[in-house]
């Protein structure tokens, strides 16, 4: 009966219904005597919803009820993986490949887990081991290439394993991550080539007309990105982010009638989508609809705050002093990663999930001024004040070190509610209010649009300040000169 029950959950996971799984799993995995199988399924269903730190408990009953079931320790460590626990999680892996485990997911867990302790060389070559038995092993192939770029800014080499392996076999996926490496490295023409190269191979794939519709409006070429976007409507009509790409791809042709309505159908389904909500704000400007004063209200929604000095430090300036010195070690990649905002600088990942007092004193103190800003909000039906519910929690947190010219490009955080900047060394020209460099700023959209439109507010940073807003509100930041470096820590939250 429990195989027949693991079975009936496995297959509801694959179907991505992981909340049926859970209901179907919780009361034999509550059981002592539960089999590793139900508890190792029971915890998959709960990380599929995102409840990371509740599914490691059941991972550490699977590996304790059965040793030597190097399955087990595999999800022990994938779980730590997540959690940010990369000591433990390595530890894991690596019983599991003591105990015969030796598939490419064993290594790429194992390769995080070494690049998340800053020992880059290792991690390359288990990046590299994982694509050795499996030579189209796309998230290998796209850790390897990030590590790569971040370390060295060097595309040529950052895109070596990849291409020879896309030498032997056309794979459309591995086609999207070369393209997605060349665009954030500040090539998009040659992105844009090698995804009319891969549709020319491939000329349904969905992904591939996603990413050419994106790279044609950052180039200027709105009509051929509407025309890749509406392809890609053609062949999946209704899913979100192709009618997300849709509508931005209106908005670049100058129909933002269209747009919005695009926008508003995703809204209808997904009514908290941070990123419809700010495609949906941005036609409603263009438009002149009032709606959009009150979506972007920066008066009411955007919020400076001296962060309270955290419990252990004498004053605040003792705490910065803490943490530049840490951040400073932790500060150890040449560039950025893919996917992110930053541009001329480097970020370091997960440290809401660090277990370092220094880390936990920050986010406990930040935790408490979201807290402190949901309430000063007030009550509204707008989707900012109507998902308060009184307390929140952190949804990843990470610092960036930006270099003289560096900058954040606009854009909006999709997974968050509230999300932040928090200052600690600034360069000197943010003190000019007319150049505003390194300042904050509101409002200008991170795709392309017609007529073009330009930041409406804008916050001057201070060390010590907290900024929260909105998740769905476009921000960016202006590039600043000098010699010295704009250090920063982040986080989103949801409501708890």
């Amino acid at each position: 009966m429990s195989q027949d029950l693991v079975r009936q959950a496995w297959d509801l996971l694959g179907r991505g219904q992981a909340e049926p799984a859970l209901a179907l799993t919780t009361a034999g995995a509550a059981r002592p005597s539960a089999m590793p199988g139900l508890l190792i399924v029971h915890a998959a269903a709960l990380k599929g919803l995102g409840r990371h730190a509740e599914a490691l408990p059941f991972n550490e009953r699977a590996v304790r009820a059965a040793p030597q079931d190097r399955l087990a320790w595999y999800n022990l460590a994938a779980t730590n993986g997540d959690l940010g626990r990369q000591a433990e999680g390595e530890a894991a892996v690596r019983k599991a490949m003591g105990l015969g485990l030796d598939a490419p997911e064993a290594w790429l867990v194992l390769a995080r887990a070494i690049q998340f302790q800053h020992r880059y060389d290792e991690a390359e070559a288990a990046f590299q081991a994982a694509i050795a038995r499996r030579p189209a092993f796309v998230d290998a192939h796209r850790d390897l290439a990030q590590l790569r770029w971040m370390r060295t800014a060097d595309l040529d080499h950052a895109l070596d394993p990849l291409k020879a392996v896309l030498a032997r076999q056309s794979d459309p996926r591995l086609v999207h991550v070369q393209a997605l490496v060349e665009e954030f490295a500040g090539r998009p023409a040659r992105a844009r080539d090698s995804l009319n190269e891969g549709l020319r191979r491939h000329p349904g794939d969905v992904q591939l007309l996603l990413s050419a519709a994106h790279v044609a409006a950052e180039l200027g070429e709105a009509a051929e990105g509407l025309a890749h976007a509406q392809a890609a409507a053609r062949r999946a009509p209704g899913a979100p982010p192709v009618v997300k790409t849709l509508a931005e791809a209106l908005l670049a042709t100058g129909d933002a009638a269209g747009a919005s309505a695009a926008a508003g159908s995703v809204l209808t389904a997904f009514p908290h989508d941070q990123h419809a909500l700010a495609i949906q704000a941005t036609a409603w400007r263009i438009l002149g609809d009032p709606r959009h004063g009150a979506l972007y209200d920066y008066g009411a929604f955007v919020r400076p705050y001296v962060l309270p000095t955290p419990q252990g430090w004498p004053d605040l300036d003792s705490f910065l002093a803490d943490l530049r010195a840490r951040l400073g070690q932790m500060h150890d990649l040449e560039t950025h990663p893919l996917q992110q905002s930053l541009r001329g600088g480097a970020q370091v990942q997960s440290l809401h999930v660090s277990p370092e007092p220094l880390f936990q004193a920050f986010f406990a103190s930040a935790l408490a001024t979201v807290e402190r800003y949901a309430a000063e909000i007030g009550k509204g039906s707008d989707p900012l004040r109507s998902r308060r519910t009184g307390r929140a929690a952190i949804q990843g947190g990470w610092s960036v070190s930006l270099k003289p010219n560096g900058f954040h490009t606009d854009h909006v955080h999709p997974q968050g509610w509230i999300s932040s900047a928090f200052y600690i060394d600034l360069p000197p020209g943010v003190d000019d209010a007319d150049k505003r460099e390194g300042w904050i700023k509101f409002g200008q959209p991170g795709c392309a649009t017609l007529p073009k439109l330009a930041a409406e507010h804008a916050v001057k940073p201070a060390p010590g300040t907290l900024v929260l807003f909105p998740s769905y509100m476009w921000h960016g930041t202006v590039p600043f000169t000098g010699e010295t470096r704009r250090l920063t820590m982040a986080f989103d939250a949801v409501p708890a």
